[in-house]
């Protein structure tokens, strides 16, 4: 334990605690925290699977207010020694890849929810001030109705939604029975750099790039709404600082667009012939349509997206055009998949 006491040696600085901060959003929300806030340590607690990338924290190894610890979730005996040391924790670690838990949904319910629990136990045993479980939109499932909001029915519709969704319960219970200072963050479809190539909207990029067909599933016209990764961090940091114990916090930036709509700015942008659309076979249980209400938080933390769709898209877009040294050596022919879900992904 000795090895990470020391992170509390200052009284006046907050050690957070993040779970797989190496990730996409974890790495965007530690690099984002570090530019808003002088006031706080930061742990990163990742297992270093396939979706942690160093790179993405590599200008923060001789930080000091910096410290890196390599475990998985699941051990919550080195949870509970590592959380010991901090006062606030935000827990990003999660398997997230719809098509990989069609695929292999074990892999999902170990880490997202017996992961969750893990984490939650840690904190029980700990004098956690706050403990921010990130969750989705997707564990309300699909609607055609006006957006969901924190109240309504879990729905989900694949195992990744299914395992997030009895995560939020577990941190639920862990309130009301043990009164853990929990807040879930349930957030719409996120972009922006150091995102995965295998996910949608740098899959479509990269695919532009090197000029090959680009997989629409079915006709296209499934609906999300996107968000800026770096605005999804400004909510997180919002929840963090001034969010309620209990609380479930829905976060949304009103983009809802279709897939194929997506896909056709990207190849406008780049100058790309739409030719290169393809349409293949679609996923089991796809969902149709994603939509959240994110009044409460806009009301109670004052939260608001700082980037319009298009902008933020094209940042996105010259990220990945600029950094192919970064994507380059992730992006293999079982990525870039037309049909992921079909493929066969190891345990975690």
């Amino acid at each position: 334990m000795q090895q990470y006491q020391s992170l509390r040696d200052d009284s006046q600085m907050n050690t957070v605690l993040v779970t797989g901060g190496l990730g996409f959003i974890g790495s965007n929300f530690i690099q984002q925290h570090f530019e808003t806030s002088h006031e706080s340590r930061i742990m990163n607690l990742d297992s270093m699977s396939y979706g942690s990338n160093p790179q993405n924290l590599a200008n923060l190894q001789n930080n000091p207010r910096y410290k890196f610890v390599k475990c998985d979730v699941r051990d919550t005996a080195r949870v509970l020694e590592v959380m010991a040391s901090a006062e606030l924790v935000v827990n990003f670690a999660a398997e997230t890849h719809v098509d990989r838990s069609i695929s292999d949904p074990e892999a999902f319910l170990q880490s997202n929810t017996i992961g969750t629990f893990s984490m939650l136990e840690a904190a029980r045993k700990s004098n956690v001030k706050k403990f921010i479980q990130i969750s989705t939109d997707e564990v309300y499932g699909s609607t055609a109705e006006i957006g969901f909001t924190e109240d309504s029915e879990l729905n989900p519709s694949s195992p990744y939604s299914a395992s997030k969704a009895a995560a939020d319960l577990l941190a639920i219970s862990y309130h009301k029975t043990y009164s853990l200072p929990i807040i879930i963050v349930r957030c719409t479809n996120n972009f922006g750099p150091h995102q995965s190539p295998e996910k949608f909207i740098p899959k479509t990029i990269i695919l532009a790039k090197l000029g090959r067909p680009i997989p629409i599933y079915g006709n296209g016209q499934q609906v999300r709404d996107w968000i800026y990764v770096r605005d999804f961090c400004t909510a997180i940091n919002l929840a963090l600082e001034r969010g309620r114990n209990g609380a479930i916090y829905n976060v949304s930036a009103s983009n809802e667009l279709a897939n194929l709509e997506v896909v056709t700015r990207i190849l406008n942008y780049m100058k790309k012939p739409s030719s290169l659309i393809t349409h293949v076979q679609d996923r089991p249980a796809h969902d149709a349509r994603y939509s959240l209400n994110s009044k409460k938080i806009r009301e109670e933390l004052g939260w608001a997206p700082s980037l319009k769709f298009d902008d933020a898209l094209r940042a996105t877009v010259e990220w990945y055009l600029a950094n192919e040294a970064w994507w380059k050596p992730l992006a293999d022919d079982k990525i870039l998949s037309p049909t992921p879900w079909k493929e066969k992904w190891s345990q975690v």
